[in-house]
């Protein structure tokens, strides 16, 4: 698919925009002033593929954290500011890659640019992040509520107050909690500028809700070539937003990060215990950074095709399994084996 063309920049050691791959990130849920809470959590969505993270800095102990926490973790760190632009000067001290910050919040004008002009020296970028809960007063007078053209108004005037400073280390997101306000409001600043997008749905939900919209509204705009990083908003863990957002480039064929399991709904026709077999290898498997399709089917109609087509795959049998890979059977295998079989062939792959 086409890429909305945009400007590159880079995060710490990760570029956004341009031709760059469209990267995963996430928020950590701990108290930033629990410095080694936070750090436990970034590990663990280090391992789990994330490629960027994000802390809240509601105050200044948090602030005093963040060097500690940036010289523990290897992916770049952003600094999430609102209201107080002195806690954006101390996190630029601390070293941090990125900030977000709502310039609409900060304050004074004059305020924003010490900001910015801290930033510039240390070639930090800026996300815009326009949300649809914190959106100006003036703006929610002129049109009523948060309305994509509300939202894009917001981005555009913060952009235009940045670029009155000679900056242009801008990265901008327009988040609301429904799906087609914020399609609708991404399309419409695609349109009329070249910075990077940070796509996202804001506040979606529990898991499974979440991701289900998460999955909509961002895949219809990375379909149309429209975002360059992207974060799953969830009520849940934050590895699952890691996941989620893997899933959703995955399955739009623009990232390919870890196993992908192929897995039929089972039916009348089933003679194995699909649902068994998927959990316990899906459990087995979740550590594995290595791409690799993996098709569990459980039937004669469609098992053989999905399973052939698929790195490595099941077509279930009676009591049993007809093992594929790369298009080439390798026998029967007893249901009670097929767990391990796969196993054994996806180490080996």
């Amino acid at each position: 698919m086409k890429r909305h063309p945009t400007k590159s920049i880079t995060i710490g050691n990760i570029k956004v925009g341009g031709r760059a791959l469209i990267s995963v990130q996430s928020m950590t849920k701990t108290d930033t002033r629990d410095a080694a809470a936070t750090i436990s959590q970034i590990h663990e969505l280090e391992e789990a593929g994330c490629e960027i993270i994000r802390v809240a800095v509601p105050d200044e102990n948090a602030a005093q954290q963040l060097e500690k926490i940036k010289n523990h973790i290897a992916i770049p760190l952003i600094a999430d500011i609102h209201f107080n632009h002195k806690l954006a000067l101390m996190a630029i001290d601390a070293g941090v890659d990125g900030l977000r910050i709502n310039p609409g919040n900060i304050g004074e004008k004059r305020k924003v640019a010490e900001v910015v002009k801290k930033a510039s020296t240390r070639s930090i970028p800026i996300r815009i992040g326009v949300n649809a809960g914190s959106l100006e007063k003036d703006l929610l007078k002129k049109y009523g509520h948060p309305t994509p053209q509300a939202l894009v108004a917001s981005a555009l005037r913060n952009i235009k107050l940045l670029e009155s400073f000679d900056f242009d280390l801008i990265k901008v997101s327009l988040k609301a909690s429904d799906v087609l306000s914020t399609v609708k409001a991404y399309r419409l600043i695609a349109s009329k500028t070249h910075y990077p997008l940070h796509v996202g749905i804001t506040e979606a939900g529990p898991l499974l809700r979440g991701a289900i919209k998460s999955s909509l509204g961002m895949g219809i705009l990375l379909a149309e070539g429209i975002g360059d990083t992207i974060r799953v908003s969830l009520t849940a863990p934050p590895i699952e937003e890691v996941k989620v957002g893997y899933a959703i480039l995955r399955a739009l064929n623009l990232r390919r990060f870890g196993p992908e399991i192929i897995s039929c709904p089972t039916c009348g026709r089933c003679e194995v215990n699909i649902e068994r077999i998927v959990k316990e290898l899906e459990n087995r498997i979740s550590h594995l950074k290595k791409s690799i399709t993996i098709a569990v089917m459980g039937c004669v109609v469609n098992g053989p095709g999905e399973a052939r087509e698929a790195d490595i795959g099941i077509a279930g049998g009676k009591s049993s399994g007809l093992l594929f890979k790369k298009g080439k059977p390798l026998g029967k295998v007893p249901a009670q084996n097929l767990v391990d079989r796969l196993i054994e062939e996806i180490n080996n792959f």
